[in-house]
């Protein structure tokens, strides 16, 4: 097992979509919260999203967070309920992360990241060109995580999917068996970048969002630009 560091961060950068973080669907029919409740809970009858349905494996309900948290609550549950096949390189489908970057350049690793995932897609699907927006979500740690920043050669940060994925999942399995609440990791996207893969949600502290970005493809490649401050 990797050492662990304690981990005090606050100010690291995950890139959602605007997608989903616009205002709620149900927002411009209530006018009271007394209406929004009645609408929450029956939206959460057919909404995965709001975790009414069946949990993924290995998530559940007690460890996501309540809508007390305050903002971001939604963000965070999300990020572990919905993992797309066959997973990230800390998680597999069956249960997401929340990964972000942190550290000197935080918001261009990030960016990096999330970049290069983006045009292996539209590549893959044959896109001409393409214009998406980001949001920087930002969130503060103060807690111990397994750290592999001085494993650079560790097998779980192969560049390519196909090898350093299984690695990666297995090892964060048994992170999480054995009670731990993340990996820290050096960027496989940007060098001198730094990395975390968040396995718990209940370490995720004060989410509030950063700036817009606008990824832009023009059927080779992607550029980047932040669109406005927060």
């Amino acid at each position: 097992m990797i050492a662990q560091t304690q981990f005090e961060e606050r100010c690291a950068v995950r890139l959602i979509s605007t997608a989903y973080i616009e205002e709620p669907a149900m927002a411009p029919l209530f006018d009271t919260w007394e209406e929004e409740a009645v609408l929450n809970e029956l939206e959460g009858l057919t909404s995965a999203r709001r975790g009414s349905l069946a949990l993924p494996d290995g998530v559940t309900a007690e460890e996501l967070l309540h809508e007390s948290y305050g903002y971001g609550w939604t963000l965070v549950n999300a990020a572990f309920c919905h993992a797309r096949p066959p997973g990230n390189r800390f998680n597999d489908e069956h249960r997401g992360a929340w990964y972000a970057a942190f550290g000197e350049g935080a918001a261009d690793t990030a960016e990096a990241e999330v970049s290069y995932h983006i045009a292996v897609a539209l590549k893959d699907a044959g896109a001409v060109e393409e214009l998406v927006a980001y949001r920087q979500i930002l969130s503060s740690f103060a807690c111990p995580m397994h750290d592999l920043r001085r494993e650079p050669d560790h097998p779980a940060l192969a560049p390519e999917p196909a090898s350093g994925y299984p690695v990666g999942q297995a090892l964060a399995r048994q992170v999480r068996a054995q009670g731990g609440n993340g990996i820290l990791y050096p960027s496989v996207r940007r060098t001198g970048g730094e990395c975390v893969a968040v396995l718990r949600p209940s370490v995720i502290q004060n989410v509030r969002q950063g700036d817009m970005v606008l990824m832009e493809w023009d059927g080779q490649a992607i550029s980047r630009r932040v669109l406005a401050a927060a």
